[in-house]
C-alpha cells in the first residue's frame, strides 16, 4: 500500500470528552505508524498543550500548531521551523477591537510563550499547561515580537457581532475561528494561514502527494484541511459544514471514530 500522511486534529477528534486518547484509537494510530504511514498532529493548540499527545503516540513527525501558524518538529531542529505570524501592528488593531467590544480577556501568543491582559487562574491553568505568562497587563506595552495568534475571550452576547466586525474590517489581514464549547474563544491568525497550508508544508517535506493524505477533524478550523486532503474525514460529532465537505463521516470522538476508519482503510 502507498504510504499515507494521516493528519489528526486533537479536541473533538483524537481526544474524547475526557481529553484522552482511547485504547482502541491509540492502537489503530500506532499500528499505522508501524506499517510505515506518517501520522501527524494538526491542532489549533500551542505546542506546550499538544506535545503530551505527541509523546503518548510515540510520533516522530513534524506537527501543525496554531492552525498552521507554526509548523515544526518537536525533536529534530534540523527540520526547520515554519512560523507565519501576524504583524505586531495588526495585533494592536485587534486589541483595540477587543476594547471596543469589552472582551473579558485576551491572550497573545508568540510561539510557545504568551501574554495575558488580565490575570485569570483558570486561563493560566488551561492555556499555560505549566507555563506562566511572559507578562500580564497592557499587552501593547509588553509585546515586542510579531505574534503567532491572538485569543479573544468575548462576552457571550457579543460573539456574533464581534466576528462580523472582524470579517468586515480586518479580513484582509486575519483569519478568525470560533472554538467549540465550553470555551467560546475567537482565535485569530494571519490571513491565508490554516491547517491545510501547514499540512502542505509537512506533505512536501515527506514527498507525499495530496491524494495520499487522510485528515480527520470536527470543527470549522478543520475545514480547509478536510477539503485539501485526498480523503477528508469528519467525525460524527463534527459541525454540519464540515460534514458537507468531507469524503466520509465516521463515528464520534467518544466512539473511536478514527479507529473505525484506519482499521478499514489500512
Amino acid at each position: 500500500m502507498t504510504k499515507k500522511l494521516i493528519a489528526l486534529d486533537l479536541d473533538g477528534t483524537l481526544l474524547n470528552r475526557e481529553k484522552q486518547i482511547s485504547p482502541r484509537t491509540k492502537r489503530a494510530v500506532q499500528r499505522a505508524v508501524v506499517e510505515g504511514h506518517h501520522v501527524c498532529i494538526a491542532t489549533g493548540r500551542p505546542f506546550r498543550s499538544s506535545v503530551q499527545y505527541y509523546r503518548e503516540l510515540g510520533l516522530t513527525t513534524p506537527m501543525v500548531n496554531f492552525n498552521g501558524a507554526l509548523v515544526h518538529h518537536a525533536d529534530d531542529t534540523t527540520w526547520g521551523t515554519h512560523h507565519f505570524p501576524m504583524e505586531r501592528e495588526t495585533a494592536f488593531r485587534i486589541l483595540q477591537v477587543c476594547e471596543q467590544f469589552q472582551a473579558e480577556n485576551v491572550i497573545v501568543e508568540v510561539k510557545d510563550d504568551y501574554y495575558l491582559k488580565q490575570h485569570d487562574d483558570n486561563l493560566i491553568r488551561f492555556m499555560g499547561d505549566g507555563h506562566s505568562p511572559l507578562g500580564i497587563g497592557n499587552i501593547p506595552d509588553l509585546l515586542t515580537d510579531h505574534p503567532t495568534s491572538v485569543l479573544i475571550y468575548p462576552q457571550k452576547e457579543t460573539v456574533h457581532e464581534l466576528r462580523e466586525h472582524l470579517s468586515q474590517f480586518h479580513a484582509d489581514v486575519i483569519e478568525h475561528r470560533l472554538w467549540g464549547a465550553p470555551w467560546h474563544v475567537i482565535e485569530i491568525v494571519k490571513a491565508g494561514v490554516n491547517k491545510a497550508t501547514g499540512l502542505q508544508v509537512i506533505a512536501d517535506s515527506l514527498g507525499i502527494e495530496r491524494e495520499h493524505i487522510i485528515a480527520f477533524g470536527d470543527e470549522d478550523n478543520d475545514l480547509e484541511m478536510i477539503e485539501y486532503a485526498g480523503y477528508g474525514v469528519a467525525m460524527g460529532n463534527a459541525n454540519p459544514m464540515l460534514k458537507n465537505v468531507a469524503n466520509h463521516i465516521t463515528d464520534t470522538n467518544d466512539n473511536d471514530g478514527i479507529a473505525f476508519v484506519l482499521e478499514k482503510l489500512l
